[in-house]
């Protein structure tokens, strides 16, 4: 399922085959947690930014609207008019970021719902159900999510609860792949390395969920508190004992140079709602570093955000207008601002994989970590 092309030392220039689609690695996956993109952008501006990979969120959609009526009207797929793959995540960061009460136990976690606080119950046999239901092309495995720093008795507990929880998603999903009924029955399952930031819980744990039939692995637990140091040395850690014929996720990354770096460290599959949040908050991504779009020297600027950016809002509209946007705070502002960033972060996979392909991805990361990195 997964064609690893070149190799430019840890880098690595891919094909994932799905059952919606190829998708060429190395990715950044939009994030609609809510199976939308806030800041108003449809799905067919996704189609025209180049989005190859749509991300939605378990918890939040068994939430609202419910599962099961995405179920009956379709699937995740039908529903959103998105004809390529979708990820969904677990469900399993939310229950432990955004839920005050809860409770684990080795079934799963009791906790209350953050909108009504309705009980919930959620485990990995759940948590497939409910994908399951939402026919996602990529399911995520139920895991814990451990804060940064934890202690290491608890983290070494907590990983073999994960391993688990991921032997029971994957007989659980080929159980329901195996249903009449199931939307889509070539569902796949990624694993999720977890171990906070010690090295040999992260190695350990890797080396067992690897033996586990799983279509790919993520690296989870990072970007929540740790230094972008200790993140990429994590990362070079667990990257030898991740199999090579299968995509690698680093789950919620983020910075453009993050992003870049962690490709160079042998990562295929990136997430973040950075691009689109920021965007909302007129900070924006651009080729010569990032501009808050607030600032009064741009009140009078006639230039796009950035003129090395082919997205429809450079093309046609200037940064003096979409401040006056913001500041009027009319809603075509985030639209706009939205449309840019997320078009940025997906032409910037575009130049990666370009350098890839033309063994010049170390002279690439040089320049592109240099602008990108900046204020202005």
């Amino acid at each position: 399922m997964f064609k690893l092309i070149k190799k430019c030392g840890n880098a690595r220039l891919g094909e994932f085959h799905t059952p919606h689609g190829v998708i060429k690695t190395p990715v950044f996956m939009n994030v609609g947690t809510c199976a939308a993109i806030k800041g108003g952008v449809s799905t067919m501006d996704l189609r025209n930014m180049g989005t190859q990979v749509q991300l939605s969120n378990t918890y939040h959609l068994h939430v609202r609207p419910g599962d099961e009526l995405i179920k009956k009207l379709g699937g995740l797929h039908k529903f959103m008019n998105w004809d390529k793959p979708i990820l969904t995540d677990s469900g399993g960061f939310q229950v432990f970021s955004l839920a005050k009460l809860r409770k684990i136990e080795e079934e799963g976690v009791y906790f209350n719902s953050h909108i009504d606080g309705k009980k919930i119950f959620m485990g990995p046999k759940e948590s497939m159900k409910i994908q399951s239901n939402l026919a996602s092309t990529i399911a995520m495995a139920f895991d814990e999510c451990v804060e940064n720093p934890a202690p290491y008795q608890y983290a070494k507990e907590s990983i073999a609860r994960t391993t688990r929880w991921l032997e029971i998603c994957r007989e659980e999903m080929t159980r329901l792949n195996s249903l009449k009924d199931t939307i889509n029955k070539k569902q796949m399952l990624f694993g999720i390395n977890q171990g906070s930031t010690f090295d040999d819980l992260r190695i350990e744990h890797m080396k067992r969920i690897r033996e586990i039939d799983c279509e790919g692995f993520a690296i989870g637990g990072l970007a929540v508190g740790e230094s972008n140091e200790e993140m990429y040395h994590i990362i070079e850690q667990v990257e030898p004992f991740m199999p090579t014929d299968k995509p690698r996720y680093l789950m919620g990354v983020g910075t453009p140079v993050n992003i870049i770096e962690a490709v160079d460290r042998g990562v295929d599959f990136f997430d973040c709602v950075m691009p689109s949040r920021n965007a909302r908050h007129s900070h924006l991504f651009t080729s010569n570093g990032i501009i808050n779009l607030m600032n009064q020297k741009y009140e009078l600027d006639e230039s796009p955000i950035d003129e090395n950016c082919d997205c429809e809002t450079c093309k046609n509209y200037s940064r003096a207008y979409i401040r006056h946007l913001f500041k009027a705070k009319e809603a075509l502002a985030l639209k706009l601002a939205v449309t840019h960033n997320l078009r940025f972060y997906n032409k910037l996979m575009e130049d990666i994989r370009e350098a890839l392909a033309n063994d010049t991805f170390d002279e690439f990361k040089k320049k592109a970590i240099e602008a990108y990195g900046k204020r202005i």
